[in-house]
């Protein structure tokens, strides 16, 4: 698989007692910055200490959390679109579930767009998760809640003038003042939800559209599984007898996501650990937490997951992390679960989450991917609906 230019650039020292033979963990010192911890953006603007080297990158900016949240604040609250022309790459690739745009006139139209439909949009940051460095780039996880009124027409129908809230998480690899590198991942279902739309009818529509932009002679390559061929998922073995934050989150993604061991989620989460799932929806303890993940799998039962990238920051307590985990699930619509009847389509999810570990328990997790993005792939017509498998006999 080719490397991201997150993975080309990206060189990050990682503490002592970091794992030393994984290529997808990643650390970030957070005394190097000014976290957002618990103060809104009233409070941490008044941040003034410089901590971190930003070679590179405009004075204003006193650290690469503070780049993130500044840049944010800027472009849509302030209403400051050409600060994407300051800040993005001119050739920046932005990833948001099955497709992806490319140049940043496409983002600054996006942005349009999307404050056109909500022009009152408050976007909360909840915390930024980060690693990296000014000289091989930066890498951030932003998780933000935003508040806003349907005002405008947007893809998904006419004005409604409802309110609406829904999370969003951004990852971004920054070199040198740019975003170069873009995961956007957003809980559009809760969106139509909430301005009262029937989310299939939706779905179908963006897939008619999409049918309609970019015509394909071929729409598949090759299938994944959970299995390689007839060898069943590997189970991770821990190097180290002592905890350890990325081997932790590894073993865990393994055992319940990769494995469907979920019999394994009360070795990793509290008793009382919070899950906060798409479409607002908030899962509390092991029964709840297990019932959700088997509710998305038998939607997929047979479908490959794959952990992209695992970012980690320790908090004030030595025994307290914030993680950001960027994983992917690709396979086969087959059964019956969350997205309801099987349709045999192939389905690829984009999905980050952001953990709260402490003493060596998840507390609380926020899962976002977007849920009308897989709907819209189960209603795409494909080369395959067209097939007719007597038509060579």
């Amino acid at each position: 698989m080719e490397k991201t230019e997150e993975q080309k650039h990206e060189k990050v020292a990682m503490p002592e007692t970091a794992i030393q033979h994984h290529d997808k963990v990643f650390y970030g010192d957070s005394k190097e910055v000014n976290t957002l911890g618990y103060a809104d953006y009233n409070e941490y603007s008044m941040n003034k200490t410089r901590k971190q080297s930003m070679k590179g990158f405009d004075n204003e900016y006193l650290d690469f959390v503070d780049y993130i949240l500044k840049i944010t604040h800027r472009i849509w609250e302030e209403k400051g679109i050409g600060v994407i022309y300051q800040t993005y790459h001119n050739n920046v690739v932005m990833h948001s579930g099955t497709s992806s745009i490319q140049g940043v006139n496409e983002v600054v139209s996006g942005t349009l767009q999307t404050l056109h439909a909500f022009p009152d949009r408050k976007l909360l940051g909840e915390n930024v998760i980060w690693s990296g460095n000014d000289r091989e780039g930066f890498l951030s996880s932003h998780r933000i809640a935003s508040n806003a009124t349907n005002l405008g027409e947007t893809s998904f129908g006419p004005a409604t003038g409802k309110k609406v809230f829904f999370r969003t998480i951004v990852d971004c690899f920054v070199h040198s003042n740019r975003v170069i590198e873009e995961w956007l991942v957003r809980d559009n279902l809760y969106i139509v939800k909430q301005l009262g739309f029937d989310p299939i009818e939706v779905a179908k529509k963006l897939a008619k559209g999409l049918e309609n932009k970019t015509p394909a002679l071929q729409s598949r390559f090759g299938g994944s599984e959970a299995m390689e061929g007839q060898f069943v998922p590997k189970v991770y073995t821990p190097m180290s007898n002592n905890f350890e934050i990325g081997e932790f989150i590894l073993e865990m993604f393994n055992k319940v996501w990769e494995c469907r061991l979920f019999n394994h989620v009360k070795d990793f989460y509290s008793d009382n650990a919070v899950v906060h799932y798409i479409c607002d929806k908030d899962l509390m303890g092991v029964n709840q937490i297990q019932g959700m993940l088997i509710s998305l799998f038998s939607s997929f039962p047979t479908a490959k997951f794959i952990v992209e990238r695992v970012t980690c920051n320790k908090r004030v307590s030595d025994d307290e992390w914030d993680v950001a985990v960027r994983w992917r699930l690709q396979g086969i619509h087959g059964g019956i679960g969350f997205f309801g009847q099987p349709s045999g389509k192939p389905i690829e999810i984009l999905g980050i989450n952001h953990l709260r570990v402490r003493k060596k328990k998840i507390v609380e997790e926020w899962i976002t991917f977007d849920g009308l993005d897989v709907l819209m792939q189960i209603h795409l017509h494909n080369d395959d609906e067209f097939y007719d498998p007597n038509e060579n006999e």
